[in-house]
């Protein structure tokens, strides 16, 4: 099904996403923070593991620790955000724009 324009029914329509990409940077900026802050706490725990090996092995685990939480943090703040972002655009901002006639609309709900 392609998109078409409620008031002149041309199929020429462009999309804005620009609530989704905010969304998304705005997750993945939070789920990083939060990621890595997690993992430093739970620092304590891979320095522990880490003791084993000596002062390398706790460093290394602290700070692979530190990496992976804000990977997994970032991804998962971004998808949230992307969702949210999407859900915005398509219910409450007119991010669609025909080209021809100019109308700007929503998709029905």
């Amino acid at each position: 099904m392609s998109l078409q324009c409620p008031r002149c029914h041309s199929p020429k329509v462009a999309s804005f996403n620009h609530a989704m990409k905010v969304g998304a940077a705005i997750g993945t900026v939070g789920g990083v923070a939060r990621g890595v802050s997690a993992a430093l706490a739970g620092g304590q725990a891979g320095a522990a593991l880490g003791a084993i090996a000596g002062p390398v092995g706790v460093t290394l685990g602290s700070v692979s620790g530190a990496i992976l939480g804000g990977l997994a943090g970032g991804v998962g703040g971004c998808a949230l955000g992307a969702q949210l972002g999407e859900s915005l655009d398509r219910h409450v901002l007119a991010h669609n724009l025909c080209l021809l006639c100019g109308h700007r609309f929503n998709l029905p709900a």
